[in-house]
Formats: C-alpha cells, sequence, structure tokens
C-alpha cells in the first residue's frame, strides 16, 4: 500500500530541495568578487558557474536514477558527505582551477533534491499530483533565488569563501534532519546500474512528450542563467552596485517562485497546452523588458517577476506531463529532462558570457528573446504533429 504524502514531509522536501540546490548559485553574485581576488577575466570566471551547472548536470544523470534502484537514504549518505567535502574544497580553494575543480564537485553532488520531485509525484494520488510538484519545486526555485540574495550579501561583508564555509554547516544539519524525519523508500528494480542507465535511452525513444518537454525546458532556462551570470556585471557597469544589490534581485523572482503551487493546481483544471504557450508569450515579455531596461532598475525588477513566472509555469507543467506515466521510472524521466534543462543552463551560461563580452546588455536580452521565441515555435509546431 502506497504510502500518504504528508504535509510535512512535503514542505520538509521542499525546503530540503531549496537549500540544496542553493548551493549551486552561491557563486553567481559572487563572480566579480572572485574575478577580482584571482584577478582574471568576467569570461574567464563564469567558468565557476558554467562547471558548476555541468557537475549537475552529470549528477542528475549517473545519481539520480538510482532513485529507481537504491533505498534514498543510502543515496543521501554518500551524496551528502562527498556535497560537505566539496564545499569545504571550494571555500578554501586559492586558485581559479581548484575553485572550478571544486565547484564542478558542490554541482554534482547538489543533485538530490531531483529525487524530491518524483517521490512528491510517487506519493500523491493524480488528483493533488500537480500540486505535490508544485510545493517541492517552489521551494527549490525559491532556493536558486534567495541563494542570490544571501551569498550577494555574505559575499560583500564577509566575503566569499565564508558563503562556503556557512552552506557546509547548513549542509551538515539539514542531513541530520532528513535521516530523522524523511520516509525510507525501498525501489523494487532489480537489474544492474549498467541496465538501469541503458534504460534512460529506452524512455527517452520511446516518450515524444519527454522529448519534447526537455527540449522547452532546456530552452527555458538557458535564457534564465545569461541573465543571472551577466546580471552582476549589468550592475557594476550601469549603476555601480555589488554583488549584494545583484542578489537582492533574487527577492522579486520569489513572487514568480511562490506562483509554482497556484500552476501545479491550474494543471489539473486548466488545458496544459494552453500553460505552455502562456508560459512561453510570458518569457519573450519579459526579455522585451529587459532590452529596454539597461539603465532601469525598476523595469529589471519587473522582468525578473516575469521571467521567474514563466519558467515555473512552463517547468512545473512538463513535470506533471512526464510524471503522469512512466511510472515505475519516475527517476529515470526526471533524470533526462533535467539532464537537458541543466545542459540548457550550461550552454544560457556560457552563450550569455560571451553576448556580455561582445554585445553587452542588448546581446544577452537578445539571445533571451530568441531562446523564448524557440520555446513558442517548437511547442506550436509539435501540437501538429
Amino acid at each position: 500500500m502506497k504510502q500518504p504524502l504528508s504535509n510535512s514531509v512535503l514542505y520538509l522536501m521542499s525546503i530540503t530541495a531549496g537549500l540544496v540546490v542553493a548551493n549551486l548559485y552561491y557563486s553567481q553574485p559572487l563572480l566579480h568578487l572572485i574575478s577580482v581576488e584571482f584577478n582574471v577575466s568576467e569570461s574567464a570566471v563564469s567558468n565557476v558557474a558554467l562547471f558548476t551547472q555541468l557537475g549537475y548536470a552529470l549528477g542528475l544523470l549517473f545519481i539520480i536514477p538510482l532513485g529507481d534502484k537504491i533505498s534514498n537514504h543510502k543515496i543521501l549518505k554518500y551524496d551528502f558527505l562527498l556535497m560537505i567535502t566539496a564545499l569545504i574544497a571550494t571555500a578554501f580553494s586559492n586558485s581559479l582551477f581548484l575553485l572550478i575543480l571544486s565547484s564542478f564537485f558542490v554541482g554534482f553532488t547538489s543533485a538530490i533534491p531531483q529525487l524530491f520531485v518524483p517521490m512528491a509525484a510517487q506519493l500523491s494520488d493524480a488528483k493533488n499530483r500537480g500540486r505535490a510538484i508544485g510545493v517541492v519545486m517552489s521551494g527549490l526555485l525559491i532556493g536558486i533565488l534567495g541563494s542570490r540574495i544571501i551569498s550577494g550579501f555574505v559575499g560583500e561583508i564577509y566575503g566569499w569563501r565564508v558563503m562556503y564555509f556557512s552552506a557546509s554547516a547548513i549542509m551538515f544539519f539539514l542531513f541530520l534532519i532528513l535521516m530523522l524525519k524523511l520516509p525510507k523508500l525501498s525501489p523494487n528494480y532489480k537489474g544492474s546500474y549498467a541496465s538501469l542507465m541503458q534504460s534512460l535511452w529506452y524512455y527517452f525513444k520511446k516518450e515524444p512528450s519527454l522529448r519534447l518537454a526537455t527540449l522547452r525546458g532546456a530552452l527555458a532556462f538557458a535564457g534564465l542563467s545569461a541573465f543571472w551570470t551577466t546580471l552582476v556585471f549589468l550592475m557594476e557597469e550601469n549603476f555601480n552596485y555589488g554583488s549584494s544589490v545583484t542578489g537582492a534581485f533574487g527577492l522579486f523572482g520569489i513572487v514568480g517562485a511562490l506562483g509554482a503551487t497556484i500552476v501545479g493546481k491550474l494543471n489539473n483544471t486548466v488545458g496544459k497546452n494552453k500553460i505552455i504557450a502562456f508560459s512561453a508569450i510570458l518569457l519573450v515579455i519579459s526579455w522585451i523588458i529587459f532590452l529596454v531596461s539597461e539603465n532601469s532598475l525598476i523595469g529589471i525588477a519587473i522582468g525578473v517577476v516575469l521571467v521567474d513566472l514563466g519558467l515555473q509555469a512552463l517547468h512545473v507543467t512538463n513535470q506533471n506531463i512526464i510524471f503522469s506515466r512512466n511510472e515505475e521510472a519516475r527517476n529515470r524521466v526526471n533524470t533526462i529532462y533535467m539532464v537537458g534543462f541543466f545542459i540548457g543552463g550550461a550552454l544560457g551560461t556560457t552563450l550569455g558570457a560571451m553576448m556580455w563580452q561582445h554585445f553587452k546588455w542588448t546581446g544577452v536580452s537578445t539571445l533571451g528573446i530568441i531562446l523564448s521565441l524557440l520555446i513558442f515555435i517548437v511547442h506550436q509546431f509539435s501540437k501538429k504533429l
């Protein structure tokens, strides 16, 4: 008999998702401080964010499928040990190379929140699945945005290394709570790890809806990553503001993140095609606002609210679609989707840094508009297939 999903467990998963995924984004408001300390270019220091996201994508690929095979408690035990070690190594890094290397492992081990999204879907009935996914995703996105606020202030006042020492302590106490409160799940998959990984390709080929959701998510997250990677440079160059102000823009994004629960509920009453189209249009509008707000803090704040709301609406709907089938392989299906999602983020980080270097904010905003239009075009074309 399926163990019911209590609100206390659901919100514990949501909080955990936010705190762990925050490890991926502490660096973004700190990039200028790091570039000054190591005396490297903005383009070079952006590799810290890039390799963190690449590590996360590989963690999704190699760790999350294990959720269909190994107890969640066992996965958490080994993952948190490596995660805490990587965070401490990041804080002690004395060169850009070592910082990039340790950041890769921070990203690799911080993939575990994605165990909680399929878990929420598994423990919920079809009627409440959208809400459960929305609650966990709200926590995750609030963690992404809140991390920038926290790291921006901590970096400016205490230095960027203190942020990573603090993160390692937070992860230690979070691990203790999870071991006490999180239900232990024992999956039924009996095959080898190799066959488990091979089955990813099977599900990717089998499900066109999964492929389309992955493409939509990758395009949307590429745009958001380009924005957050380059915003710190815009704040320094156009407004002479430091990392604390850059991070504070996450407060506006949290408004959009809080819409996840509402979007999750709407998935049960409003057609998913309509939500996807609305999300794509909202993303285009947000990037147009960014384009004309190069010298307007108010315009950027409005754009942040809209871009995060658009991404969250699209993301929750994508996941509701892919979790509605293949119940025995939800972790593997989520792996495929999220690997594509964060590969898109890594590409967005690289393209965003390149556009900033050559075309400044106009180039970054134009990139975001193009990526968002592609989401709309792909969605409209796929409806005709």
